[in-house]
C-alpha cells in the first residue's frame, strides 16, 4: 500500500525518482496508451449521450481507477514510487512544483506556450498522441485572467451533501460531482485544466505529466468528502441510461465498477 503525500513535502529523490519513472513509460510507450484513453474516453462523453470519465457521476471513481492503473505501471519500473498530490489552494505559479528538477516551469509566451527547460521538453516528451497539432509540452499559466482555485472554493464544494443529481450531467444542481468536477459553483477540477492552459487545456491533458498531481488532489478532496459522508452514497443507484450506476462497469476496464472504487484504502492513502 502505497502513501500519496502533499507534493510540497517530496524530499529531493523522491521527486528524481517520479520523474525518472515517468520519462522511463514514455520511452517505453506506455504512457501514450493511457494519453490515447483520455483522448477516446473524453471524446466519447457527452452531456446528451453516453458519458462515462467526464460529466457524469462516475467521473471520480473512472478516475481514481485511471490514476491507480497509471502509479501501477510507475511503480512497475520503480517500486517505491507513489503519486503525489498537488493542493492548487497552496502552491501557484512560484511554487516549486515547477522547478526544472521536477515538472518543468511555464511555458514561453513567445514560442506559442513551448516549456523549454525541465525535464518534459520536447527531446525527452515529444507529444505523439496527442489532441491538437503541438508537438511538445505547452503552458501558460492564468491565460485570460483565470485563478485557481481557494481553500473557500474548496470547503464550499465539500460542503455540498448530495452526491449528484439529475440528470446526472453538466448541468446537474446541487451536487457534490459536479461541483467538484468544475461546471457549477466555484469550479475546481476544470478551472486548473485552464489555469495551466496549453496542453492540459485539451483532451489531451495527460501529456502534461502534472494531470496526474492534479487528479491525485481532486481524487483526494472526494477521499476527504467520503470521509465525512460516507464512502457508498453514489448515485444514480440504478434504473438510468447513458451514465454509470454503482454496479455497472466503467469503460474501458470491464468488470470494474464505480463501487469497486468507493474504497481505496487497500491500494493507497493520503498523506
Amino acid at each position: 500500500m502505497g502513501v500519496r503525500k502533499n507534493q510540497q513535502n517530496l524530499t529531493a529523490d523522491e521527486k528524481t525518482r517520479l520523474v525518472d519513472a515517468m520519462l522511463a513509460l514514455k520511452r517505453s510507450g506506455t504512457y501514450d496508451t493511457f494519453v490515447r484513453q483520455h483522448i477516446e474516453r473524453l471524446n466519447g462523453d457527452s452531456d446528451n449521450s453516453t458519458r462515462i470519465g467526464h460529466r457524469s457521476p462516475s467521473f471520480l471513481p473512472w478516475h481514481r481507477k485511471y490514476l491507480v492503473e497509471f502509479e501501477r505501471a510507475l511503480q512497475a519500473v520503480d517500486a517505491s514510487v507513489s503519486l503525489p498530490y498537488w493542493d492548487w489552494t497552496t502552491a501557484g505559479a512560484s511554487s516549486t512544483l515547477w522547478a526544472n528538477s521536477f515538472m518543468g516551469p511555464d511555458g514561453s509566451r513567445t514560442q506559442n506556450g513551448r516549456v523549454t527547460s525541465g525535464p518534459f521538453t520536447a527531446a525527452n516528451w515529444p507529444l505523439s498522441v496527442r489532441s491538437d497539432s503541438a508537438t511538445y509540452l505547452r503552458r501558460s499559466f492564468g491565460s485570460g485572467g483565470v485563478s485557481l482555485p481557494t481553500a473557500r472554493d474548496v470547503q464550499s464544494v465539500l460542503g455540498i451533501r448530495t452526491y449528484d443529481t439529475a440528470p446526472w450531467n453538466s448541468t446537474s444542481a446541487g451536487s457534490f460531482r459536479n461541483s467538484l468536477e468544475g461546471f457549477r459553483g466555484p469550479n475546481l477540477h476544470n478551472r486548473v485544466h485552464v489555469w495551466v492552459n496549453g496542453t492540459m487545456a485539451g483532451a489531451g491533458s495527460p501529456n502534461d505529466p502534472v494531470f496526474w498531481l492534479h487528479h491525485c488532489h481532486v481524487d483526494k478532496l472526494w477521499s476527504d468528502w467520503q470521509a465525512v459522508n460516507g464512502p457508498a452514497n453514489y448515485v444514480p443507484a440504478a434504473g438510468t441510461t447513458d451514465v454509470v450506476d454503482a454496479d455497472e462497469p466503467m469503460i474501458p476496464w470491464g468488470d470494474v465498477t464505480p463501487r469497486d472504487m468507493f474504497d481505496h484504502s487497500a491500494i493507497y492513502t493520503y498523506g
